[in-house]
């Protein structure tokens, strides 16, 4: 029989995967067989010849377990599913079935098992099955992941906690995640007094790192639907600023910062090629991640030649420069098994912020 942690949050993009991540680095130091599911996953992929989310996938891949991969999410929730369950047109009294088969099984097969809701408690109660009530459901106490802050956290744990408590749910644990470096301890502090009468203990998780919260080149080219041209070894690399290349060309080269992505349209032929020779300097080259080209006006040929020579990173699209700018800049990047920088530091910093010892105890 597996201990069993069931991660939950208070809304959505808290970091359940980065602690779930953690957790699992930890594990598999301490447990022979380590399992993660998430029961009901809303970001469908193929992924060894089945649809599963994106977080399953990721960690099946991180660690080593893809003979797993048939119960690490019994519930995909494909795009227009929700509307043909609201209609009637999908029965969902099976997928309860579903979950508890796939977490019976995984409770056989390891020591330690994750279960890694979506998003806050109420999240899935469209098919019937609350974070809540599945946590209820499979007997998993909950460890309860809320953003860094005092005020909203506290509000939104206390609604959380009212959902858990009615379906009988048990949280043991409350983590506070994304926290601001000088506010830390102070927050934790605040967040301990306020629930120091709960039956919970409060504990402080990672503090925010924009390394994590950034994406990667080939991230940006998933958001845009388009390819990356150029320096295919560049397409891991992390972009921590996007500016939009509007002013005069070197307004543009003055205001440039490390692991910028630039966007500059299609018709900005003096900028195109002044990046394009810069990104061939050394100098120039951390500041410069790449391009993002919008516009429906052709680039010329001799500036195509000019980009396709420097090997700099482009990306073309038809986009307006304001629809890449707010995609890129709403999207949370989802983290996927090629982020091997950004999970090393989660590994790294997974040994310094967490004391597994409290959490193993918490949760025999």
């Amino acid at each position: 029989m597996a201990k069993k942690i069931f991660i939950s949050a208070t809304s959505k993009d808290c970091g359940k995967t980065t602690i779930s991540l953690s957790l699992l680095y930890h594990a598999r130091k301490r447990y022979e067989r380590i399992g993660f599911i998430k029961p009901i996953g809303p970001k469908p992929i193929d992924f060894l010849g089945r649809r599963i989310d994106t977080d399953p996938a990721m960690i099946a891949q991180v660690y080593g377990l893809e003979h797993l991969i048939d119960d690490m999410c019994p519930v995909v929730v494909e795009p227009g599913m929700t509307q043909e369950v609201i209609e009637g047109k999908i029965p969902v009294a099976e997928f309860g079935g579903r979950i508890m088969r796939a977490v019976e099984r995984l409770d056989r097969e390891c020591d330690f098992l994750i279960i890694e809701g979506a998003g806050h408690s109420g999240v899935g109660s469209v098919l019937g099955l609350s974070n809540a009530r599945v946590a209820a459901m499979v007997g998993a106490p909950v460890m309860m992941v809320t953003s860094g802050g005092v005020g909203s956290s506290i509000d939104a744990v206390c609604m959380n906690l009212a959902l858990y408590e009615k379906m009988g749910a048990e949280v043991r644990l409350l983590v506070a995640n994304k926290l601001v470096p000088q506010k830390r301890d102070k927050t934790v502090h605040l967040l301990q007094l306020a629930f120091q009468d709960a039956e919970f203990e409060v504990i402080g998780g990672f503090n925010f790192q924009p390394v994590l919260a950034h994406p990667t080149l080939k991230h940006v080219a998933h958001i845009l639907g388009i390819e990356v041209n150029g320096n295919s070894e560049n397409l891991m690399r992390i972009v921590h600023h996007v500016q939009i290349g509007a002013a005069a060309t070197q307004r543009v080269v003055d205001l440039l910062q490390d692991d910028t992505l630039l966007t500059v349209t299609s018709s900005r032929d003096e900028l195109l090629v002044t990046l394009a020779n810069l990104y061939c300097l050394p100098e120039f080259r951390p500041k410069i991640a790449g391009l993002v080209i919008p516009g429906v006006a052709p680039i010329t040929r001799i500036t195509q030649q000019i980009l396709d020579k420097s090997g700099i990173p482009c990306l073309r699209t038809n986009k307006t420069t304001a629809q890449v700018f707010l995609a890129i800049n709403e999207d949370v990047a989802k983290l996927t098994a090629e982020d091997v920088e950004k999970i090393g530091l989660i590994q790294k910093l997974a040994r310094k912020r967490f004391d597994f010892d409290l959490i193993d105890r918490l949760f025999s």
